[in-house]
């Protein structure tokens, strides 16, 4: 079992990585770079200012992994440590310095070129793609430890990590020249312990969320900020929306008046508490209620079918699944919507009551499930009523058992399997369908931001949703089969013992 689950572990990693590196490839080298300047007002903004277009341009393709880019500063840099020297460079007063610096550097790719105004120098050097993927999966996860933070400007910043109890944080792994002042520390929203010591890294948000880790973006919250009286180390107190566990490092000399009232160290950056879920707690939320509402009546129908085969009820049944089966997802999405919104009173769309508001949910939730349940029901009824005429179920009918009670303690029980080893299919359905009832809904969840991510050319954002969609696909097929060997013990995912 442990040699299998390792195994299995080992291969969802690599499958992880492939599907991840494909679309990275064919994002990164099949759509126009260009593209990414379609949503951005800024860049539309510097129309009139070709030096400052041209910088912002650059410094955009280098965040984003097309190129590396030195302004006239850093090539002067690069030259000479002698600061009369540098001085020179940057009036222009010496450019075959640059020349020969270009000449120098033409071997690794560097191409000089010149802004179109001031016609100082600048230099950029293409990435080439596998340079770009293997870049992406060196810096994917970062591990926080006392010696990230190196401030020159602060010599003497202690360096540790130790367990301490405090008022206003609570009981916390804490660290000194750490990025993150708690790197674990637990709160009564879930999972309910909470750790920085290792974070994934999956590039910077470009041009919505600009600037802001996508990580970040699917994973904080969301709408307004949430004030409330928070109590600060310094033994001040006021009402404020800042989250006192996501402290982060920042040297003292950028420090402003506010934050040194508050903090007594240099841990004073901090995000926003917002008044609304993260994206990835919207789609959590949705998709596991959709999963267990598709199972509750997938199953509970599939065996009143199979019980009563032939009959009327399974008649209507079956009639009734294939039509569900033939309904294209988006009419079916709208016909629900429409029966949801017109005779329940359900909002057809989730921000008319907002994420506060249970009935937001309801709607796409159930749809999402349904969305799954047709398979299900097709799937167990049939397993069922093969099952029916298995030699142990003659042998309970002999024994006299009535059809209820071989249907539930036989037959059901054998029907388990391909109910858990479903578990993985429906999974993957809900997370292929949140994309489309998310944006039918407006649902800020990570389905509908998929979506938006391709249509504003936001590519960091599109291989970050990749990456965690496929994570999930991938794992829960792992979890199905661990799950079937707990249902049934003669199941074996051990090779050596003839598993099957």
């Amino acid at each position: 079992m442990k040699k299998y689950i390792t195994y299995r572990v080992i291969r969802s990693i690599i499958s992880i990585f492939l599907v991840t590196t494909i679309g990275y490839v064919m994002i990164y080298s099949l759509v126009p770079r260009n593209t990414i300047f379609q949503s951005d007002p800024v860049y539309s903004r510097l129309k009139g200012s070709p030096d400052e277009r041209t910088d912002y341009e650059n410094n955009t393709y280098e965040r984003m992994g097309y190129i590396d880019y030195y302004t006239t500063s850093d090539i002067a840099s690069d030259i000479t440590s002698d600061k009369a020297e540098y001085d020179k460079l940057i009036a222009g007063e010496d450019n075959d310095a640059f020349e020969e610096w270009a000449s120098s550097k033409s071997g690794r790719g560097w191409k000089l070129g010149q802004y179109p105004v001031s016609k100082a120098y600048f230099a950029t050097r293409e990435i080439p793609l596998i340079e770009r993927v293997g870049r992406f999966y060196k810096n994917l996860i970062k591990v926080d430890h006392p010696w990230v933070i190196q401030d020159p400007s602060n010599p003497d910043l202690p360096r540790y990590v130790k367990v301490e109890y405090t008022k206003t944080a609570g009981l916390t792994l804490t660290g000194s020249g750490t990025k993150h002042k708690y790197l674990i520390y637990f709160t009564s929203s879930f999972p309910f312990i909470h750790q920085n010591i290792l974070t994934l890294n999956l590039g910077t948000s470009y041009p919505t969320f600009s600037g802001r880790p996508v990580m970040d973006v699917i994973s904080s919250g969301q709408g307004k900020t949430a004030q409330k009286t928070v109590h600060f180390d310094t033994g001040l107190t006021e009402k404020s929306s800042a989250d006192i566990y996501s402290r982060q490092y920042k040297s003292p000399s950028a420090m402003d008046r506010l934050e040194k009232e508050r903090y007594s160290d240099s841990y004073v950056k901090s995000t926003d508490n917002y008044q609304d879920p993260s994206m990835i707690k919207i789609s959590v939320i949705t998709g596991i209620i959709s999963v267990l509402l598709a199972y509750a009546i997938g199953v509970s129908l599939a065996v009143v079918m199979a019980r009563y085969k032939g009959k009327l009820i399974d008649r209507m049944g079956v009639g009734l699944v294939t039509v569900l089966i033939s309904i294209p997802s988006l009419a079916f999405i709208y016909f629900f919507r429409f029966i949801g919104s017109h005779f329940f009173g359900l909002p057809d769309s989730f921000p008319t009551l907002g994420a506060g508001d249970l009935k937001s949910y309801v709607l796409p939730t159930a749809i999402l499930g349904l969305l799954s349940i047709s398979g299900l029901i097709i799937w167990i009824r049939r397993f069922m009523i093969d099952q029916s005429s298995s030699d142990y179920v003659k042998f309970a009918k002999a024994k006299g058992l009535s059809e209820k009670e071989i249907s539930q303690k036989h037959i059901f029980k054998n029907a388990m399997i391909p109910i858990v080893s479903g578990i993985p299919g429906t999974i993957i359905l809900s997370i292929q369908g949140a994309t489309i009832t998310e944006t039918v809904f407006a649902v800020p969840g990570m389905g509908k931001m998929l979506p938006d991510a391709i249509i504003a050319h936001n590519n960091p954002m599109v291989i970050g949703l990749l990456f965690v969609f496929t994570t999930l696909s991938i794992l829960s097929v792992l979890l199905g089969d661990i799950m079937l060997t707990i249902i049934d013990p003669r199941i074996s995912l051990s090779a050596s013992k003839g598993g099957r």
